[in-house]
């Protein structure tokens, strides 16, 4: 089956849903409804704006990963809502690193300098993903004062890209 990693489109918008939602609250225990979580109400205006972007991992109709670049100015940038789906996770069907790849590249090409994200304590194969990956763990004070924290963000890291 094919795979394919795309710019997000509003009709991906219920499989964004059904794909992050149960995975905030069933693997990791997280009381979170979409509905708590403004930015996928608007995934275009609160995303794809500026230097910003979000993608889609799609497999026969079905999407199976997100991840969303939030541009913060002054070529800075958050990463956000990277969820892949336990059927394809892992190395063999290389999904996180397609979209990781697509994210920097992006990034790159907008001339971002600096990617900084916020996870829970729970996301342990993630935090081994994104230090695979180059971003290195920091102390929430590193955080720019505009970086979107979310509640159950105790874990920090940054990508220097320049």
């Amino acid at each position: 089956m094919t795979l394919s990693i795309r710019p997000f489109e509003a009709r991906d918008k219920p499989g964004v849903i059904q794909l992050i939602v149960p995975i905030q609250q069933t693997e990791f225990g997280i009381a979170i409804t979409a509905e708590d979580q403004p930015d996928l109400s608007d995934i275009a205006s609160f995303y794809q704006t500026g230097a910003g972007g979000f993608w889609v991992a799609e497999r026969s109709g079905t999407v199976v990963g997100t991840i969303g670049l939030k541009a913060l100015g002054d070529r800075r940038a958050a990463l956000r809502k990277m969820f892949v789906a336990a059927p394809v996770r892992g190395r063999d069907h290389g999904v996180a690193d397609r979209l990781m790849e697509t994210l920097v590249r992006h990034a790159r090409g907008m001339g971002i300098a600096d990617i900084y994200l916020g996870t829970t304590e729970a996301f342990l194969a993630a935090h081994r993903f994104y230090e695979k990956n180059g971003f290195t763990e920091i102390a929430r004070s590193a955080l720019p004062d505009d970086f979107p924290v979310m509640d159950v963000d105790r874990k920090f890291y940054t990508l220097r890209l320049s």
